[in-house]
């Protein structure tokens, strides 16, 4: 099946919308201060966050984002991580997803890296 390029980002602290269809947490960490009804998740896809040797390095520093993006795809071929990648792959291909981070931007996150993978054509 073809990914519907229904992928979005968001953060975890937001309320869920209509639109979101599935909501993923993608970070290692659980939030802090975020209670689990609080968050209103369908899954926690931890095994898919980036090590934490290249989250310290990243810091979420704009600057380092391509870097970050570039490195954050080579961990993704690590077993675990691709097939965390391959479930949400299939999650992606006949309903909407939500990667959610605790991240303050959310726009330079590891969130925004496996939505760029999941839309890619030729990927599911």
């Amino acid at each position: 099946m073809p990914n519907t390029g229904q992928v979005k980002v968001g953060r975890v602290y937001e309320q869920r919308t209509p639109d979101d269809g599935v909501r993923v947490l993608v970070d290692r960490i659980w939030p802090r201060g975020l209670s689990k009804d609080k968050a209103d998740l369908d899954e926690w896809c931890k095994h898919i966050a980036p090590s934490t040797v290249l989250r310290k390095w990243y810091g979420h520093d704009p600057a380092l984002f391509a870097e970050f993006g570039r490195r954050y795809r080579a961990e993704l071929t690590d077993p675990l991580r691709a097939e965390a990648l391959a479930h949400l792959r299939e999650l992606a291909t006949d309903q909407p997803v939500t990667l959610l981070t605790a991240t303050k931007n959310a726009e330079i996150s590891e969130a925004v890296v496996l939505a760029e993978l999941l839309d890619e054509p030729g990927t599911s």
